[in-house]
C-alpha cells in the first residue's frame, strides 16, 4: 500500500495522534464521572464523531495500491526549459540567416502549447546557470521571459559548458519530484552544443527517474553561423552593434559558431531524451512526436508514476455516513428547540397571572 498525503505526513501523523489521544482520554473522563445512561450517551457520541475524524484523516493520507495504468493530462506536467544563452545562440544561421535564438523562442511557445495547462520553467546557461522562470502555468510569464532573452554580453564571458546547468537542473527535478511525484517532468535543453570553455563538460547526473521525457533540441548548421554582439540593448538582431570578432587566430575576421551534433547527441544519452535537430521550417508535430510525451500515460516501472487503485473513497464514504447521521440528529435538534422555548413562555404566563391573583 502507498500513501499520497494532500497535507505533509508530519502534520497528518500529529493530527491522528492528536484523535486517537481524545478517544482514548473520553472512557477515563466518563469513568471518573460516573454518570448514569446520559453519561455512556455522550461517551458513545463522543466516540463516533472522533471515528468520523479519523476516517477523514485516513481519507486524506489517501491510501492506494498498486495496479493498472494512469493516464497523464497535460495539466499534470511539469515542463523544464533548459537554454543555452551563450554568444553563439545568436549565430546567424537558422533559417534564412535568422540568429538561432529566433528558433529557440519559437519552439519553446510550440511546446508550450502543445502542451496546454501544464507547469513550464525556463532555466538558462552560459558562464552561469540562472533559474529564469520557476515552475508556473501563467503563460503570460513564460511568454514574457523567452521574449527577453538574450545572449550573454561577451565582456563577462569567461568560456561556457554545455552542461554548466546540470546541477541546477538537477536541483529543480529533485525539488519537483519531491513536491509532486505523481507529475512527470519533461526536459527541453535548447542549444547549438558548442563548449567554449577550456575544460572538458561534465556529465549530466540528474539521477535515475527525475526525466521522464523530452528532447535536445540543436540549432545550427556545419557551415557555421556570424554572431553579433550583445552590447545589452534591446535592439533589433540585424541594427546595433556588430559582429563578434574571432580573436583565437592572427587573421581576425568574424567569427563562426558551428553546432556540435555530437555533443548534443551524448547530452541527449546523459539525460535519456532525444535529441532533435531544428530548423527554420520544421513542423512542431515530429518534434513531439520525437520527444514522445505520449508515453507518459503508462509512467515507467520506478519513477513513483505507475497506475494505482485509490482506495481513500471507502474511509471518506465512512466519514460521509457517520455525517449525515450528525446532519439528522442536529435536525431533529433544530425541530424540537420551537416546542422547549415555548415551555418557559407559558410558565411565565402561569406565573404572572398568580401573581395578579395574590395582589388581589
Amino acid at each position: 500500500m502507498t500513501l499520497q498525503p494532500v497535507l505533509p505526513l508530519w502534520l497528518m501523523t500529529a493530527l491522528i495522534g492528536a484523535v486517537v489521544l481524545s478517544m482514548a482520554w473520553r472512557p477515563v473522563r466518563a469513568f471518573r464521572q460516573r454518570g448514569a445512561g446520559r453519561g455512556r450517551g455522550r461517551l458513545h457520541e463522543g466516540l463516533l464523531r472522533s471515528v468520523m475524524v479519523l476516517l477523514l484523516l485516513a481519507a486524506a493520507l489517501r491510501p492506494g495500491i498498486p495496479g493498472g495504468n494512469t493516464q497523464t493530462a497535460t495539466s499534470d506536467v511539469n515542463v523544464f526549459f533548459l537554454v543555452d544563452t551563450s554568444s553563439s545562440i545568436v549565430a546567424e544561421d537558422y533559417g534564412n540567416q535568422s540568429p538561432r535564438l529566433d528558433g529557440v523562442r519559437q519552439d519553446i511557445l510550440a511546446i508550450a502549447g502543445e502542451l496546454a495547462g501544464a507547469r513550464f520553467s525556463v532555466l538558462t546557461f552560459d558562464s552561469n546557470a540562472v533559474v529564469r522562470m520557476p515552475l508556473t502555468t501563467d503563460t503570460s510569464a513564460l511568454d514574457t521571459a523567452v521574449a527577453v532573452l538574450q545572449p550573454q554580453m561577451p565582456a563577462f564571458s569567461k568560456g561556457s559548458s554545455v552542461t554548466s546547468a546540470a546541477k541546477l537542473l538537477a536541483e529543480r527535478l529533485r525539488a519537483a519530484r519531491d513536491s509532486h511525484p505523481e507529475r512527470p517532468r519533461l526536459v527541453f535543453y535548447l542549444g547549438d552544443g558548442e563548449q567554449t570553455s577550456a575544460a572538458a563538460p561534465e556529465g549530466i547526473q540528474v539521477g535515475g527517474g527525475l526525466v521522464n521525457g523530452g528532447a535536445v533540441l540543436g540549432y545550427g548548421t556545419a557551415e557555421g553561423g556570424r554572431m553579433r554582439e550583445n552590447s545589452g540593448s534591446r535592439s533589433g538582431g540585424d541594427t546595433g552593434p556588430g559582429y563578434i570578432q574571432d580573436r583565437t587566430s592572427g587573421s581576425g575576421g568574424d567569427a563562426l559558431s558551428v553546432i556540435d551534433e555530437g555533443r548534443l547527441q551524448w547530452i541527449a544519452g546523459q539525460l535519456g531524451i532525444p535529441y532533435v535537430h531544428r530548423d527554420a521550417g520544421d513542423a512542431v508535430a515530429p518534434m513531439m512526436q520525437a520527444a514522445d510525451p505520449g508515453k507518459l500515460e503508462r509512467a515507467p516501472e520506478g519513477v513513483g508514476l505507475d497506475g494505482r487503485f485509490e482506495l481513500y473513497w471507502i474511509f471518506a464514504l465512512g466519514a460521509f455516513t457517520l455525517c449525515l447521521r450528525e446532519a439528522v440528529l442536529l435536525l431533529r435538534h433544530w425541530l424540537r428547540l420551537p416546542a422547549a422555548n415555548s415551555v418557559p413562555d407559558r410558565a411565565q404566563t402561569v406565573a404572572v397571572r398568580h401573581s395578579g391573583d395574590a395582589r388581589t
